[in-house]
């Protein structure tokens, strides 16, 4: 994968995040999910890859595109063959209801590079380079805020926890407010929290809770490639998951997977903002075009970019919304 991919593929999720910030505020997550799918579907259609969705939409009986398996990019002879962790629009009820954080992200490694983790939950600890090594999933929450707090020579009081909010995380909520670290509740989008904790301007140093499996996969490919740090244990809802779980090659349930197992060798990641968040701008539409910003990442160098673009819909694509 060549660096010149990695500004392609930030293409990819500019349209995903144009075509479903169309539909910022309808309140309808469907309809913004949807037009998301189908806007990065067609702007796959243009890159000269080989590339199998690994983490996408769901099952092929469950989603007509972007499932779990299907062949994307144009496959011109000598494309590389890449697989392929995708959200068209991650934040579905954020956008429909018009809040903060929603985004549309696309992590990409070499072959067999990214856990196919199945759709199950996934317990969570990220936190940013400064802190990075200080983490370990075993130990308690306030344990491992006191040692993030010694890695970044802080106080556990100047911490601030990003937690989704959720019944689940009433007695994590509690403790970490105990420990004297604040705590900031969002929504959804803990892929977007977990990327946050790495950037010094964001406000948020750690992302601590319980997620979706899938999502973790694509943090991982962001936090590696910031030099971030980020642990995950898969917690299944019930024995059918832990089945599913190990239909799909995972033997060990309880197995506390680093980054670098998560998303493995060379990545490359890219997010656009669709509603405006810790890190990146919404989509701002003006008579005739618009303007979005994204950030474009390589673990082989640990290069970010940030992206303003502006687009003129008379001169767009043929695969742009």
């Amino acid at each position: 994968m060549d660096r010149n991919l990695a500004m392609e593929v930030v293409r990819v999720t500019e349209m995903a995040a144009i075509a479903s910030a169309r539909l910022m505020g309808r309140g309808n997550k469907d309809e913004s999910d949807q037009a998301a799918v189908d806007a990065m579907r067609r702007a796959f259609d243009a890159l000269n890859i080989d590339g199998t969705v690994v983490i996408g939409e769901g099952e092929r009986d469950e989603a007509p595109m972007l499932y779990i398996g299907e062949r994307v990019g144009a496959r011109n002879a000598g494309a590389p063959e890449v697989d392929i962790a995708l959200d068209p629009l991650e934040g579905t009820n954020l956008c429909a209801y018009g809040r903060p954080g929603s985004i549309s992200v696309v992590a990409m490694s070499s072959h067999g590079g990214l856990l196919n983790a199945p759709d199950t939950y996934m317990e969570k600890l990220a936190v940013g380079p400064r802190a990075r090594g200080a983490i370990d999933l075993r130990k308690s929450p306030t344990e491992n805020l006191r040692s993030i707090a010694e890695r970044m020579k802080l106080y556990v009081e100047d911490l601030t926890v990003m937690i989704l909010d959720r019944e689940r995380h009433a007695d994590l909520i509690k403790e970490v407010r105990a420990a004297g670290a604040r705590v900031r509740l969002i929504e959804d989008g803990d892929v977007a929290g977990a990327i946050a904790t790495c950037f010094e301007g964001s406000g948020v140093d750690v992302l601590m809770g319980i997620g979706g499996a899938p999502e973790g996969v694509i943090a991982a490919a962001a936090i590696r490639a910031t030099g971030g740090d980020l642990q995950g244990r898969l917690v299944p809802r019930n024995q059918g998951e832990i089945e599913r779980a190990k239909k799909m090659g995972i033997t060990d349930i309880h197995k506390i997977y680093t980054a670098e197992e998560l998303a493995r060798g060379e990545v490359m990641f890219a997010a656009t903002g669709v509603t405006s968040g810790d890190f990146l701008k919404g989509v701002r539409f003006f008579g005739g075009g618009c303007e979005t910003h994204s950030v474009v990442m390589r673990s082989k160098t640990g290069t970010v970019r940030f992206i303003q673009s502006i687009h003129k819909f008379d001169k767009k694509p043929g695969y742009a919304p």
